[in-house]
Parts: structure tokens; sequence; C-alpha cells
């Protein structure tokens, strides 16, 4: 079973803090706009499988995406009934993007062992693959992705998934991430940007959008293991580093960034605006869609 979730789409972790029907409203925006595929995360807000069957229900050809859904926060059986449950309901509209989250929302928040991530999530996808779903439903096993960095979870993901989604991420890093999934897995890397051309404004909106990225370890490490040094991390990260990770200024460079993904081997690019608020990126996405669509 495969999906097509188009070339482009948007990656947001903007709805939480917005009501259901103004959220409602955003996912119609963006159907109408032209956008394929909305990717939402999952940490300390809404749970993303009632959010995507809401979503999904408000709009008629609008994909959602899990970017990621965590999985120590279901076992394999409820994950397998939730992504068979909304693909029987939305037929070719739904991806299950799964992903070991990070230390510090595993142990400390939701109080589970972070034990050997890899080994788990592998034995985690056999298990869902085996899951009893007597309901009615696809047959076959609809489409995964991992929330893929390193190159065990990404060949994991070429050899037991669909693909990758792979998260705060330069371009370096899709490269890689084909070179060593190979040329038929899915290749889905976000790319955050900030819709400013100044440039101290532009990178202090970054830098707070990074800022609860910067110093965990599964990103540090990839960052790292891609070129970076430690002094990048320091106050707020370098502008070496927020440049390669944050595409900002006229929107002629955004497109060229996500003309470089696509050009290193991705096949989908989730662009995620970041604001120096919270408020919904509404005028940015419609920018982005005359833009990239």
């Amino acid at each position: 079973m495969t999906l097509d979730i188009g070339r482009v789409g948007i990656w947001t972790g903007a709805l939480d803090p917005h009501p259901a029907g103004a959220v409602r409203d955003a996912a119609l925006e963006l159907e109408a706009l032209g956008f394929a595929t909305l990717w939402i995360p999952e940490a300390v807000g809404r749970d993303p499988f009632v959010l995507s069957a809401n979503l999904l229900g408000a709009t008629s050809t609008l994909r959602l995406a899990t970017g990621i859904a965590n999985i120590y926060a279901r076992d394999p059986m409820t994950m397998n009934a939730g992504q068979r449950s909304l693909v029987e309901a939305y037929p070719d509209r739904f991806l299950l993007g799964l992903g070991v989250s990070h230390l510090h929302l595993v142990e400390h928040v939701r109080k589970h062992r972070y034990d050997k991530p890899l080994s788990y999530m592998r034995t985690y996808l056999a298990a869902m693959a085996k899951s009893r779903y007597f309901a009615a439903g696809p047959e076959e096993q609809p489409p995964i992705v991992l929330a893929a960095l390193g190159p065990k979870m990404l060949e994991l993901a070429a050899t037991a998934t669909a693909g990758a989604h792979p998260y705060f991420v330069p371009v370096e890093h899709t490269a890689y991430a084909r070179e060593v999934m190979g040329p038929d897995a899915l290749l889905a890397p976000e790319q955050m940007v900030v819709l400013d051309a100044d440039p101290t404004s532009a990178r202090a909106t970054a830098r707070a959008g990074m800022k609860i990225y910067t110093d965990l370890p599964n990103y540090k490490n990839n960052l790292l293991r891609h070129g970076f040094v430690e002094d990048d991390f320091t106050d707020g990260g370098s502008d070496r580093l927020v440049d390669a990770i944050v595409a900002w200024g006229p929107m002629d460079r955004i497109v060229e960034r996500v003309r470089a993904h696509h050009d290193a081997g991705a096949d989908h690019v989730c662009v995620q605006v970041l604001r120096p608020d919270r408020e919904l990126p509404l005028a940015a996405w419609r920018t982005l869609a005359d833009a990239l669509l």
C-alpha cells in the first residue's frame, strides 16, 4: 500500500494553543491552498490520533501525517488499531510516522524506560505487524515512516517501513539519508523557515524555535556527525548552525532550500513556519503556497 503525500507539505506544532474550531479552519485553509499533507507532532498536547480524525473529518482531500507518534505512548496493538481505524475511515489520507522520542519525555514525563530505543523500535514494529485487528479495515499494513537520524534507524526505516521522516536536519543529512536508505524508501525531511529578511530578527526567531531541540542528545549527536562542533551549540546556536537548520530571508532563499532537499534526494519536504509568537502562521502559509506549489 502506498500513499501520495505530494512534494511539499506543512509541519506545524502551532495548533495546540488554539481552540478546535480555529484548528479546523486552519486545516481547511491549507487544503484550499493546495497543500497535500499536514504533519502534526506528539509531545504534551493534543492526542495526534484524535486530532487527525477531527481534521480528516473536517476536510475532503487533505492528508494527515504524524511527525511523530511516540511508540512509548501506546502498545503496538493500540498503535496498529489507531492507524488502521483512520485508514479505513479515510482511505489514502493518513500516514503514521513513528518515533522513539527523547529520554526526558519518555522517562521523566511518561515514566517509561528509555533503554536501547533502536531495539525497542525494531521489536515494536514486528509486534505491530502481528497485532490482532478484527474490525473492518485495510487487509495489508498501511505505510509507516520512522523519525530516523542515525544510520541504524535509517536502515530500519528503509527495510521495515516505507521510509523516514528526519526532523531538525540540514540538507547534508538528506543526502546522507538517501545514500543510507537507497533509492526506493520514502524520504520526507522537515525544514524550518522564517519569513523575515532581516538577519538579526530572523535569527532571533530561529533561535527561539530551535531552543528546545539544540540540547537534546538525539539531535545534537546527529548534527555533530555532520560536521558541527560543540561551539556551534552555545548561546542559542552559532549563525552557521542556525542558517543550516532554518531557512530565513526572502522567499527565493526558502524556495532554494526546499529545492536543495529535493535535489539531495527528498521525495517530500514538510515546511515548518517559525514565528516569534504562538499565532497560527496563516499569512506565511499563503505565501509559501504561492511560491512552492
